[in-house]
């Protein structure tokens, strides 16, 4: 391994990384749609976040399902996926676990589902736990569990019961304090936080005066969402560095100035996912920019890096 490599290496939630980069759920299928190009590895980021998973299986919305959107993507597959059972059974056993680490996004409709699923897992060789707080409680009238600190404290709270894996909760921006909610998930156990998740948003078809995607909203990424990411990300950074929470943070992030701004803002590690989408070789150039960075300010680490901001 050549120095410039070796700077890179990092832990995360006791997960040896040999890249601070996450490929982020939703992006990457379940860690295989980008192996068949040729150039791109699995072995060239931290950790992959697999699709999101529920309990049994979800065929998804209708469509359309994605729409571009100036410097974004909207999107609302709605959770398409065979099913914890099929994920353990057909899925897993395929992973390379020698190239990087793999982690399960989990999904449910009802605090009792988070907890099944995180057992189902807590048996397999997956090396962590995302949990997607963003689902909307069906029994509660569709409000989603992350929109509500207490809510979340409890699918957190539910999952650590149910796992001894580490658990990483992705925190929705569509809230009013993001901080409060991000305290009461590692109040609740949560090892690690995914800052942020998609801003809800709309497109619309002028000529049909419909909107565009067939869910009605759907969730916004890409470079319109960092400037809201980068904030969210130092506001949690305030609570979560009390605790040595560590924290994946992503949301528009395309080149190596974007996670370079997210590392000094307070994130362990950054998470890729829309860039993939018109440049699956991103994650390279990426890597060579935060470590010619970390050389030049002669830091050894992505870790001295972690939190620098100096604020005016």
């Amino acid at each position: 391994m050549s120095t410039m490599q070796n700077n890179l290496k990092t832990s995360f939630c006791g997960m040896s990384l040999n890249s601070p980069i996450v490929l982020l759920s939703g992006c990457v299928g379940f860690g295989e749609e980008y192996t068949r190009i040729k150039g791109f590895s699995n072995s060239h980021v931290g950790a992959v976040c697999l699709k999101g998973t529920t309990l049994e299986p979800r065929l998804g919305n209708k469509t359309h399902r994605v729409a571009e959107t100036p410097n974004g993507m909207l999107n609302a597959i709605g959770l398409q996926n065979p099913g914890t059972n099929s994920v353990i059974t057909d899925i897993l056993p395929t992973l390379d676990k020698d190239e990087t680490k793999f982690i399960i996004n989990i999904s449910g409709s009802s605090v009792e589902e988070y907890g099944e699923v995180a057992k189902h897992f807590d048996d397999t060789d997956i090396d962590a736990i995302e949990i997607n707080i963003s689902c909307p409680n069906v029994k509660e009238g569709g409000v989603a569990f992350g929109n509500d600190p207490d809510m979340s404290f409890r699918v957190v709270e539910i999952c650590r019961k149910n796992t001894s894996k580490p658990i990483i909760t992705k925190l929705s921006p569509n809230q009013t304090d993001i901080a409060s909610n991000a305290l009461r998930c590692i109040d609740a156990g949560s090892d690690g936080l995914a800052v942020i998740n998609t801003v809800m948003g709309m497109a619309i078809d002028i000529e049909k005066q419909k909107p565009i995607i067939g869910n009605n909203q759907g969730g916004l990424s890409g470079p319109a969402i960092k400037p809201i990411a980068l904030l969210k990300v130092h506001q949690v950074y305030q609570v979560s560095k009390k605790h040595n929470i560590p924290i994946i943070g992503q949301g528009g992030i395309v080149n190596a100035q974007d996670a370079i701004e997210f590392i000094i803002a307070g994130a362990d590690t950054i998470g890729i996912g829309t860039a993939l989408f018109y440049d699956p070789l991103v994650c390279q150039e990426i890597n060579a920019g935060i470590s010619q960075y970390l050389e030049k300010h002669e830091m050894n680490s992505v870790g001295s890096l972690v939190g620098t901001l100096n604020l005016n």
